[in-house]
């Protein structure tokens, strides 16, 4: 497995509350990794270190073989970094298209011209090609969380790490926002994915990585894990709680 991202024992302390304790992991080139876990494990906090919203206590992050544990936002984004929010900020007065153009100018770089010869192929590719002139603030849950997406997509991004985008949508939903990860991968993008509906972290990853106390409990292929002790003592057994 090709290596795209390495996390080495990060840990992340405000004041005396240690909230993420020791995290490891590899996500490897096309790869989509799930995440789980109970409420307050530490699963966005990651996510924040690893878009350098916030800068670890301890530990290494290393993408593409460069350190990239002090980089600042901008420059993480730039290398390759795409993220979504578990909920979605569009701009509400813009249109679709030019929200997906932003994320190509500021998210890559690139030229108005450039970034809309983009943003009209990915907003097709997402979905949203008949709402493209739609102002962002009168889309459904669902298609806010598509334009979360193609806006990420719009910055080129090499990895992308998403943050619960099938909560709060119907099962048949949730069956198009596997449809896109799927989409994601074929085009060569290596997926973290935070979520809490367990039939995404069964049919639509590679590896499942449980997050617990601040601390990977297991990581491995979706059915071992979601079978395994670990996972039901420090996660499955308190859902059904």
């Amino acid at each position: 497995m090709n290596v795209v991202l390495k996390v080495e024992d990060i840990g992340i302390s405000f004041g005396s509350n240690h909230v993420l304790k020791s995290m490891s992991f590899e996500l490897g080139e096309n790869e989509v990794l799930g995440v789980i876990g109970p409420n307050g494990a530490g699963k966005t906090v990651m996510l924040n270190i690893l878009t350098g919203i916030l800068r670890p206590t301890k530990g290494k992050i290393t993408f593409l073989g460069e350190d990239v544990t002090q980089k600042t936002i901008t420059e993480r984004c730039r290398m390759g970094f795409g993220r979504t929010f578990q909920v979605p900020r569009p701009f509400e007065k813009m249109t679709v298209f030019e929200n997906v153009i932003v994320g190509g100018v500021y998210g890559d770089s690139l030229r108005e011209k450039e970034a809309k010869k983009r943003a009209l192929t990915i907003t097709e590719m997402i979905g949203l090609g008949d709402k493209r002139d739609w102002f962002a603030g009168k889309l459904g849950l669902l298609d806010r969380k598509r334009l979360e997406i193609a806006r990420a997509l719009a910055s080129n991004p090499k990895i992308l790490l998403f943050d619960e985008v099938a909560g709060g949508l119907t099962e048949s939903e949730v069956s198009d926002i596997l449809d896109i990860v799927r989409m994601v991968k074929r085009q060569g993008v290596s997926v973290v994915w935070i979520e809490h509906v367990l039939k995404t972290m069964r049919e639509g990853t590679d590896r499942v990585l449980c997050l617990a106390e601040g601390r990977d409990v297991v990581c491995g292929l979706p059915e071992e894990v979601m079978q395994s002790k670990e996972v039901h003592e420090v996660y499955l057994g308190a859902e059904e709680e």
